[in-house]
């Protein structure tokens, strides 16, 4: 069970942080074991998240976790928010925390304005999840240590739960476990850390609700791991003036960097907070080519490629021969 291997890496870290890092068998069970373990409490849930458990890289962390990270906001434990547990290996204490990544912040900021950037930033989130405020705790958590990343994962603590071996509820860490999810992908849906006046800006409103909808679909456009997938299903060429890069521009480079959009073609009214399902890989895609995309921005329905094919009244030159 999930809680037992991770009492098992609060209760044993300290003293197995003294053998050689190399070939660790309990490293291995970290990685691997308490991975595979987490990757089962999700296959009932109505998440898609990546699953990473880390005891150090090359060498033994201060601090072990075990991290659940939205490919819409990141896929490592450095930047963008997440949920995570951390284990104090000094008290044998393990927190259920909705944190943040500290080393791209400390690599803008540096450390000391990076802790004070994180912590300005924990607020916001917990300001935008009134419905858990009352089912977390928003107090510091202590991870017994001064270190960077220890002190960059405190600082960025928004929301969580503290357990002890002797003194928790199996039931209750279960189902702490679900609503700290779906605190998550509430956040996602509600624009994260950023500023309300940044996504009103990128969005052309000042209503907060399509605001919200208009900055999630963007996101799901941007995220690297839908783009591959877009791309590799469908034809490197714009479904609305037909620009085809390799003929048009003798575009030979990698697939990924080809000079073309991926356009979340779901309506964004239809998006509705809290979804599961975001989006289906190409179902709910467009390939459009970058002026073809801003256009198809524009229209009511962001959907209807036909409408945009009408208003289309340029053909391409022909390519070489």
């Amino acid at each position: 069970m999930l809680h037992e291997m991770l009492f098992r890496l609060a209760r044993e870290f300290v003293y197995e942080r003294g053998k050689p890092f190399a070939n660790s068998e309990f490293g291995d069970f970290a990685r691997r074991d308490i991975a595979i373990e987490a990757k089962k409490r999700l296959i009932f849930l109505p998440y898609e998240l990546k699953v990473k458990a880390s005891v150090g890289a090359g060498n033994w962390a201060a601090v072990p976790w075990l991290g659940f990270f939205d490919p819409l906001i990141t896929e490592s434990a450095t930047q963008g928010f997440y949920v995570v547990y951390l284990i104090n290996p000094q008290t044998e204490e393990i927190y259920l925390s909705l944190n943040q990544g500290a080393t791209a912040v400390y690599r803008e900021f540096g450390e000391r304005r990076g802790r004070e950037v994180l912590k300005r930033r924990a607020t916001d989130m917990t300001d935008r999840l009134p419905e858990f405020t009352s089912v977390f705790s928003s107090d510091p958590i202590d991870l017994g240590s001064q270190e960077a990343l220890p002190s960059g994962y405190m600082a960025g603590h928004a929301l969580g739960r503290r357990y002890v071996a002797n003194g928790f509820d199996r039931s209750l860490f279960y189902s702490d476990l679900e609503s700290m999810l779906s605190a998550y992908e509430l956040l996602v849906d509600r624009g994260g850390t950023t500023p309300l006046d940044v996504m009103h800006h990128e969005s052309g409103s000042r209503d907060v609700e399509e605001t919200r909808r208009y900055v999630l679909s963007r996101r799901i456009e941007r995220s690297s791991a839908v783009r591959k997938g877009v791309l590799e299903k469908r034809r490197p060429q714009c479904e609305a003036c037909g620009l085809f890069p390799e003929l048009h521009y003798s575009y030979s480079g990698p697939l990924k960097h080809t000079p073309l959009d991926v356009h979340h073609a779901k309506a964004i009214s239809g998006l509705a907070e809290g979804e599961s399902r975001r989006y289906r890989i190409p179902d709910d895609f467009l390939v459009l080519c970058p002026t073809c995309h801003r256009m198809i921005h524009k229209q009511e329905n962001e959907s209807d490629l036909d409408q945009l094919k009408s208003r289309i009244s340029f053909k391409h030159l022909a390519g070489p021969t």
